[in-house]
């Protein structure tokens, strides 16, 4: 077996590893899905960093990149770091001090039960893209290390299966200790590469800039037209709004020791994610540079820009670089895999199977535990459709924010900052929110089977309608009561 075969098995080994020795700190459902609420600012910062950094980051964004330069990537990593800078600056006091196991917990107490099944089941939908996104990275990681030996397929299976293990057993302790460890190797890996690839360039660094900025593809705002304006800030508000109200942010933030912890964190690590992102793109933007073969055969119609950058380091870099590469890769999807592997399970456990169950906190956390493993098969049956049908793993991360977007950011923003936001705002914000924005989608995709498309996004016309029926549903009880005041008055 080859040294890069032997080195994967040994990484592999040493997360399950230390899974199991993180497990030995669970006692209760909050040790599971909240880590005791102990992690440091170090912990914090790294699980937050990971919270985002995962494929789509490594391949994803720098694909992107390539085709349509930075105005391809305000969602991601734009909107994505800041979704955790606005969650440290305006969400994560607030938030900690309520003492919340799950994000749901807040529409529960905010608002009813109803709402926090609802915002539950959308919560868990969305999670289906991101997690699958992380999977099928694994699966062509696995497929490429073993040289095709293993198929992408198998791939898949052997990459959930680890991070299943290590998840089932440690929750929220496992995945923070692994998160310190992996964005250590994260960082490390990925700037010897980028010291690697700048130092064969003639030019370094700046040959890599001159060329990105001669070819237009620091580009970032859109054409002063009505419909590009809308596609900006739509792909922008995305993930920068609809991943807010998501339980892997929310669990990263809830986990640390105390409120100021949390703010600091969360901020620190939002900022470091959108800094960091632009090495994988020096990166891969650099090897387009060393193999234009390569870029060529992947930019061109039916490649692959994502296999850019694990191409280039198994053919053109020496075995020791590769090892920190595909450990770094390795450490970036699993970190980001875990916790969202967790994170939905931990909602359907606690905010649905708990009360419909009636379970105590030692079955709670059982039913935690199986509820990791059921979510991490659906996946990996997720990830292989999506996989089949050619989405990108950028694809797949940017449409699973979608839902939460048009259906939880409304009420969890206005109940945090609104006194008057009350149950009937909710319901009707998420009902108006949901409905409009799947009605537009309908309407777009009949549209673009005639090559046309949509004025306005969807997710816009979901997030406004979420608005508008939060304001009416919020005050409707209030006209009411107002108008019988005054018709009794006249009386």
């Amino acid at each position: 077996m080859s040294t890069l075969g032997l080195f994967v098995i040994f990484y592999v080994g040493i997360s399950i590893g230390f899974g199991l020795l993180a497990a030995r700190r669970v006692n209760n459902s909050t040790d599971y899905i909240l880590a005791g609420r102990s992690l440091p600012v170090y912990i914090t910062i790294a699980t937050v960093f990971a919270t985002w950094f995962g494929s789509e980051a490594v391949l994803g964004v720098p694909a992107t990149f390539m085709r349509e330069g930075m105005a391809g990537i305000v969602a991601d990593p734009f909107g994505a770091a800041f979704c955790l800078i606005f969650v440290g600056a305006f969400f994560a006091a607030r938030l900690y001090r309520m003492k919340l196991l799950t994000i749901s917990d807040f529409y529960q107490q905010r608002y009813s039960r109803q709402v926090e099944v609802l915002v539950s089941i959308a919560v868990c939908i969305s999670y289906l893209g991101w997690v699958a996104a992380q999977i099928v990275a694994l699966g062509l990681t696995i497929n490429l290390i073993s040289v095709g030996y293993i198929s992408f397929e198998w791939g898949m299976v052997i990459g959930l299966t680890v991070v299943m293990l290590y998840t089932i057993y440690g929750g929220m302790w496992s995945v923070a200790i692994m998160d310190f460890i992996q964005m250590m190797t994260i960082l490390a890996g990925l700037l010897v590469v980028a010291y690697l690839v700048a130092g064969r360039l003639d030019g370094g660094v700046m040959e890599v800039v001159d060329h990105a900025q001669a070819h237009d593809k620091f580009n970032f705002w859109p054409e002063l037209n009505t419909a590009a304006v809308l596609g900006f800030i739509g792909a922008f508000v995305t993930l920068a709004l609809g991943s807010i109200p998501q339980q892997d942010v929310f669990q990263r933030v809830m986990s640390a020791k105390n409120e100021k912890v949390a703010v600091r964190g969360t901020i620190i690590g939002g900022v470091m994610y959108l800094l960091f992102c632009f090495v994988p793109i020096f990166i891969v933007y650099g090897a387009s540079l060393l193999d234009p073969v390569l870029a060529e055969t992947h930019m061109a119609v039916g490649g692959d820009p994502q296999r850019i950058l694990p191409e280039f380091i198994l053919r053109d870099v020496p075995i020791w670089v590769q090892v920190m590469f595909f450990g770094a890769l390795l450490s970036a999807i699993m970190s980001t895999a875990s916790g969202t592997l967790l994170a939905p399970s931990a909602i359907l456990a606690k905010n649905i199977l708990r009360q419909w169950l009636n379970l105590n906190d030692q079955q709670l956390l059982v039913a935690l535990r199986l509820t990791v493993l059921g979510f991490g098969l659906l996946v990996l049956l997720y990830a292989y459709l999506s996989s089949s049908v050619g989405l990108s793993i950028f694809e797949m991360v940017e449409n699973a924010y979608l839902v939460t977007l048009c259906g939880a950011f409304v009420p969890l923003a206005f109940g945090v900052y609104w006194q008057r936001a009350n149950n009937a705002g909710a319901l009707l914000s998420i009902a108006l929110g949901v409905l409009s924005w799947a009605a537009m989608e309908i309407i777009s995709l009949q549209l673009s089977a005639d090559d046309d498309a949509l004025l306005v996004p969807p997710q816009l016309v979901g997030l406004l309608m979420a608005i508008v029926g939060m304001v009416l549903g919020s005050l409707m009880p209030r006209f009411k009561n107002e108008s019988i005041a005054l018709k009794q008055a006249s009386e």
